[in-house]
């Protein structure tokens, strides 16, 4: 399997500029910014710090490998200003840097400020570097609806570029709380100005392998491991929602950043899954090493026991979740974007291979077959 999609037909990449890619060593931007170095782009590579060495090993090896060039950049969220030297030159800007974490301490501090002043912050840069033509935000699904309870509330009951997150709070659901506010602040700024176009993609759960040497500090993947280290062995929530592997979810950025007709919102998913269908296929493929879980728990039970276990999993949160139906429409991706997604049974298998292959869960090589991420 390639590792990105054929191009629209048509459609050519202006590489004569370079393109700013914003937390590049992050899970999505990793693939996004090995996609722009295929297509022969000049990448400048905006990061906290840039000189953690095991974060940049992969990078420098795509360097090598790749037909474009990148230049790493020092720059930090809350630091406002500190993007306007990254962007210099650059025609096309992709803002991925926000935080994706569901159990916080202080939701304002960990969540609010460095999604919602980060991407003020980007976008103050942009206002007054003259070459950028267009910003590519990477929003989220969860920025249209706070809980699953709510697209029963939508027309037809289900979800579209024109719904907006309206129940979520810094208190109940920090982190969609966080995405709505800072997609928001972004349509403000684009919309006080005509020079760029703002064009967002907003995915579903992304799951699939790295780009790295290592497992990033990512939800997908904390997520994923839960399966197979017997914290989920008792049963998993009665919980569904839209999945992409990572690699459309790249593919989706590259398009919405070049493609002539790009404009607006675009919800980004390959299918809906419930987490027990994660577990079915993790059991079949890698057989019952694992305490892959087996059964779906009560609603009552995890209503009842949930916020002990788990302080993302309060009675709100269950209540509003749990055993509703997780239904959206992606046809404007892929009427506009031309996305042809791939199945998510195959970012699951890959995923779960690279971490056996990284050391990240432990299964016996004898169980795992030769599969590798990103073939078959």
């Amino acid at each position: 399997m390639q590792d990105h999609q054929e191009s629209p037909p048509g459609l050519e990449y202006d590489t004569s500029a370079p393109v700013l890619v914003t937390g590049a060593t992050g899970y999505v931007a990793g693939w996004l910014t090995r996609r722009l170095l295929e297509e022969g782009f000049s990448v400048h590579a905006a990061v906290r710090n840039p000189g953690i060495a095991n974060q940049m090993t992969h990078i420098e090896r795509m360097r090598r490998e790749l037909p474009g060039s990148i230049q790493f950049f020092q720059a930090d969220l809350l630091e406002r200003g500190s993007y306007t030297r990254a962007m210099k030159d650059c025609s096309v800007v992709f803002h991925t840097a926000s935080p994706f974490e569901f159990a916080v301490r202080d939701p304002q501090r960990e969540l609010i400020d460095p999604a919602v002043l980060g991407t003020r912050s980007v976008l103050d840069s942009v206002n007054v570097t003259g070459s950028v033509r267009r910003v590519v935000l990477t929003s989220s699904v969860v920025a249209t609806y706070g809980d699953n309870a709510d697209i029963a509330k939508l027309p037809g009951k289900v979800l579209n570029e024109e719904a907006w997150n309206t129940t979520s709070t810094p208190k109940h659901q920090p982190y969609p709380y966080s995405k709505t506010q800072a997609e928001r602040i972004a349509w403000e700024i684009a919309e006080a100005q005509d020079r760029w176009r703002l064009v967002t993609v907003n995915p579903g759960l992304v799951l699939g392998p790295c780009v790295t040497d290592y497992i990033p500090d990512a939800y997908s993947f904390s997520l994923i491991k839960k399966f197979a280290d017997g914290t989920l062995k008792a049963g998993v929530p009665p919980y569904e929602t839209g999945m992409v592997d990572v690699r459309d979810v790249a593919e989706a950025h590259l398009r919405a950043g070049f493609l002539p007709g790009a404009q607006g919102r675009h919800i980004i998913f390959s299918d809906v899954k419930r987490f027990i269908d994660v577990s079915a296929l993790l059991h079949a493929m890698f057989k019952d090493h694992r305490p892959f879980p087996h059964r779906v728990l009560p609603k009552w039970l995890l209503w009842l026991v949930g916020p002990r276990a788990d302080k993302a999993f309060t009675r709100p949160v269950v209540s509003k979740n749990m055993r509703h139906p997780w239904r959206a429409d992606n046809s404007k991706s892929r009427q506009s974007l031309g996305m042809q997604y791939r199945a998510i049974e195959q970012a699951i298998t890959d995923m779960f291979s690279q971490m056996i292959e990284l050391g990240a869960v432990q299964v016996p090589q004898a169980l795992t077959g030769s599969h590798k991420p990103g073939t078959s």
